[in-house]
């Protein structure tokens, strides 16, 4: 029988107690764990086993070898008839535990050569069960390393799932979303597809009218052009008619001498079948040039065909042909009209055929008239081409000089709009322009009421210096009372400059004044002090500097000095008080002509007193 066997080799060294070197062959069927044959061949063995079966190799080699015998073995193992067998024979059962001998067969045609004969020990039961579990353990091992791959594949596969199933999720939502935009985007071409279209269909119909008044105008020329080649035909006619009555006076002559020339007809007759021949021949070229005229006509149909878009010329350019073919027609008539005449003036041979010729002459010219109207057809249908190629070009310019319209008129609706926005911007910085140049008139105003409230102050300065130099320091009383009015009132000056009419009280331009009455520790004399340093007028008008030496609380516009609440309001335009002392609020003297209310005229409008007085 045939059996798959497993063969193990190990090469066992022990070192207890002399060191040795031992070779463990051992033979076992997988599908038959109870097959095992063991051989262990020590140094020794193998020396009994070289010299009994002749072999060349050492010990150290001798594994080497075996496992290259084996390996032959196994690639001769599929084929029909093997090079190399491994036969393992017993000489009884196998229950019996008698020993097995293994041989390495080579097949020869010849005979059967044993490389190698080993003899194996079957196992007994210990080797046996110590084999079994050794086969346990192997498996169990394996089972191990199967299952931690399997986990580790299990858990590869999940992830790889997990991730899988996420990406398609995620590639489901992105194919939504690239349908969703295909289908918009589809829309979208297909509006502008039937927009461009029906543009295109516009301009095709344009062209058309275009290329139909173009075709009229062609035709309205070839109309004049054919006209005139037929009055050249009709005045050749008329000319060919003239040469006609010359020939018609030329046969009466010819007849009064024929009689003379009878004698000489009969060595004519033979020069007569020559001309026969001749006229022959012609009528036979007259034919080819009829049948060349047949396949001209022939081509023209067939460019007739061809040009379907110019049917309106090509029959104008059939009725040229079916005149020209009149013509050669009556031309043919008249050929035949000279032959007649010809066979009846058989006598004036030389001379008919001097005609004969003229009329081929003429044939061959009515011939090369043909031909060029021909070549001039052909010249008009390569015009068409050039034109047609021309139109075309002249389209794909139009096209992109309406694309750049376009794009000009986008540009200059934004310029528009940019100007409208500008123009916005200046109307508003015109107004502005209007408020600041209003603002700069009143403040012009102001600094006109302010440059004559100071000359005032300047006057009554002056005076009362005067009327303090005129009188002792006692009677400074009396002369504060001088420049006042008998009303009790300081002169009021009028700035009509300004538009102001009310008065406006002098005591600014104090500097030091008295304390009331009831104080009785102050003498009766209180001088007053006046600062005499004035800027010049010349010089912008600037204000006095005025000092208060009296007391040294300086508030800025905070009581309300015995004036009326609507002169202390707060404005934007307005220019804080200074200099004012606390002992100017306090007197008694002051308290009347504080108290006295500005009348306004009824054209200008109320201003405050702070106004008047920069800082």
């Amino acid at each position: 029988r045939r059996l798959n066997v497993r063969v193990n080799i190990e090469l066992l060294s022990i070192s207890n107690p002399v060191h040795k070197k031992d070779l463990a062959v051992r033979l076992t069927d997988d599908t038959d764990p109870f097959f095992l044959y063991n051989l262990v061949i020590s140094e020794e063995d193998f020396q009994s086993l070289k010299s009994q079966q002749g072999l060349l190799v050492d010990f150290s080699a001798f594994p080497q070898k075996f496992i290259d015998l084996l390996q032959q073995c196994i690639q001769e193992q599929n084929k029909d008839i093997p090079r190399f067998l491994l036969q393992l024979v017993s000489s009884a059962s196998v229950l019996d535990h008698t020993p097995v001998s293994l041989n390495v067969v080579e097949t020869n045609p010849f005979k059967h050569l044993t490389h190698l004969s080993l003899k194996f020990l079957p196992g007994n039961d210990a080797e046996i069960k110590k084999f079994l579990a050794s086969c346990l353990k192997c498996l169990k091992e394996d089972k191990m390393m199967l299952e931690e791959k399997l986990r580790k594949t299990e858990e590869d596969l999940t992830r790889q799932l997990s991730y899988t199933q996420q990406s398609l999720s995620e590639k489901s939502r992105e194919l939504d979303k690239l349908k969703n935009e295909w289908t918009s985007h589809t829309a979208a071409l297909t509006n502008k597809h039937t927009q461009e279209l029906t543009n295109e269909k516009e301009k095709a119909l344009q062209a058309q009218a275009q290329y139909q008044q173009q075709h009229e105008q062609q035709k309205k020329e070839l109309e004049n052009l054919h006209q005139k080649s037929t009055q050249q035909l009709q005045n050749r006619l008329s000319e060919l008619e003239v040469i006609n009555k010359d020939l018609t006076e030329r046969r009466y002559k010819g007849d009064s001498t024929v009689r003379e020339l009878k004698a000489k007809l009969s060595g004519m007759e033979d020069e007569c079948q020559r001309a026969k021949q001749e006229v022959l021949s012609l009528r036979r070229e007259n034919t080819t040039l009829d049948a060349e005229c047949h396949e001209k006509e022939k081509l023209i149909n067939q460019l007739q065909t061809r040009v379907a878009v110019l049917e309106q010329e090509i029959k104008d350019k059939d009725q040229l042909v079916i005149r020209t073919k009149e013509v050669l027609d009556a031309t043919q008539e008249q050929k035949a009209i000279l032959e007649e005449s010809t066979e009846k003036k058989q006598c004036h041979i030389e001379k008919l055929e001097t005609t004969i010729k003229s009329l081929s002459a003429e044939l061959l010219k009515a011939n090369e008239i043909i031909k060029k109207l021909q070549g001039d057809l052909k010249t008009l249908m390569s015009k068409l081409k050039l034109k047609n190629t021309v139109t075309i070009q002249q389209e794909k310019l139009l096209a992109e000089k309406e694309e750049r319209l376009q794009k000009e008129q986008r540009e200059l609706q934004e310029m528009g709009q940019s100007l409208r926005v500008k123009e916005q911007e200046v109307s508003k910085l015109q107004e502005q322009l209007e408020t600041t140049i209003q603002k700069l008139e009143e403040s012009k105003q102001l600094l006109k009421t302010n440059e004559n409230v100071i000359t005032w102050l300047n006057k009554q300065l002056n005076e009362v210096q005067m009327a303090k130099k005129l009188e002792p320091s006692v009677g400074t009383h009396a002369g504060v009372r001088a420049a006042l009015s008998p009303h009790g009132m300081l002169d009021r000056p009028s700035f009509p400059s300004s538009g102001i009419s009310h008065p406006i009280s002098p005591l600014y331009a104090f500097q030091n004044l008295p304390e009331p009455a009831h104080n009785k520790n102050v003498s009766s004399q209180c001088p007053v002090q006046f600062n005499t340093q004035l800027s010049k007028t010349t010089r912008c008008s600037d204000v006095p500097a005025v000092t208060a030496a009296a007391h040294p609380a300086n508030k800025e516009n905070g009581d309300n000095l015995g004036l009326d609440s609507k002169y202390f309001k707060k404005k934007d335009d307005s220019i804080p008080l200074r200099g004012l002392s606390q002992n100017t609020v306090n007197s008694e003297y002051l308290k009347p002509y504080l108290t006295a209310k500005a009348q306004p005229s009824p054209k200008a409008a109320v201003t405050p007193v702070s106004a008047y007085f920069p800082g």
